[in-house]
């Protein structure tokens, strides 16, 4: 454990930070997993609602740096192109 005080707030700095991380993480997920969702079931509709609500989301996070910003700009690529097979389909 943080013996300085400036250790002991750097200590509390982290934990703050890493709860949020990984809420924000968490909130994350769930998004992507709304949009795979939809894909899976043909809903053209749902998947473009959902997708619509998630790529703001990855962004912010790439903003905060709780993902990268290429991880963020892989997976809306990659959602948006299986959301775009829909219509194809």
């Amino acid at each position: 454990m943080a013996n300085h005080k400036s250790a002991i707030k750097r200590h509390k700095q982290s934990e703050i930070k890493r709860q949020s991380n990984a809420s924000a993480k968490s909130a994350l997920k769930t998004l992507v997993k709304r949009v795979k969702m939809a894909i899976e079931t043909k809903n053209l509709e749902g998947a473009k609602d959902a997708l619509k609500k998630a790529i703001p989301a990855m962004d912010k996070a790439a903003s905060k740096h709780v993902i990268h910003r290429n991880a963020a700009a892989r997976k809306i690529s990659r959602l948006a192109r299986q959301v775009n097979s829909i219509r194809v389909s």
